[in-house]
């Protein structure tokens, strides 16, 4: 893991303590459900949903993905989606920078609009390839897959997730609130760490 980043994931257990009691027990209730998957031999695919696919699925995906790696589990593959497609906002993108993740861009033919990224979390691991998309798209499992509702809009607003065999709402506030603003930065971090840290909780919980 790169060094910056291995900083800020072993900052994130003192973090687990903040989390309250009834968090807690919501991020459990998605621990035990994988875990009881993984011990009947079963893949388990997490698909993170939010409306646009820009900011909070891709924060829960990412960092989702690196606490797999980091507390070494297997058969666990995670996912993001839209109830429809933007980009994935540069802010977002800019807070994993500052996180410690490297980041490259790149705009193929008609992607001006929703540029993809290449993530990674040290050296010799394979790239995250982060755009936004629908929760639906090719690009994400089609069956049998975990929905993670990461925003209330998209929970609220989306009652069938077709294609899943489990839903579980795990929603937070969205760091829009604070664009073009002095706070800008701040809140994307801050909401980036809070994810962060319910990810690492919950895969921690797993790795028991």
């Amino acid at each position: 893991m790169y060094p910056r980043l291995k900083q800020y994931v072993d900052s994130l257990v003192s973090d687990f303590r903040n989390i309250e009691t009834v968090r807690q027990q919501e991020l459990e209730a998605v621990s035990d459900y994988i875990h009881q998957q993984l011990q009947e031999g079963k893949q388990v695919d997490l698909n993170f949903i939010c409306t646009h696919n820009s900011r909070r699925s891709h924060f829960g995906q990412i960092w989702a993905s690196t606490a797999i790696a980091y507390y070494q589990l297997s058969d666990i593959h995670t996912y993001s989606g839209g109830t429809e497609a933007t980009a994935f906002n540069h802010r977002s993108v800019a807070a994993l920078e500052r996180a410690g993740f490297e980041v490259k861009k790149t705009v193929g033919i008609g992607e001006e609009d929703n540029p993809r990224y290449q993530l990674r979390f040290a050296e010799n691991a394979p790239s995250m390839l982060c755009f936004s998309k629908t929760y639906d798209d090719s690009f994400n499992p089609s069956q049998n897959f975990v929905a993670i509702m990461t925003c209330s809009h998209a929970d609220e607003n989306c009652p069938l997730v077709l294609g899943a065999s489990k839903r579980f709402a795990i929603t937070y506030e969205d760091p829009k609130v604070a664009d073009d603003t002095p706070e800008e930065s701040a809140k994307y971090d801050e909401r980036c760490r809070q994810i962060a840290t319910e990810m690492f909780y919950l895969f921690s919980k797993i790795s028991l």
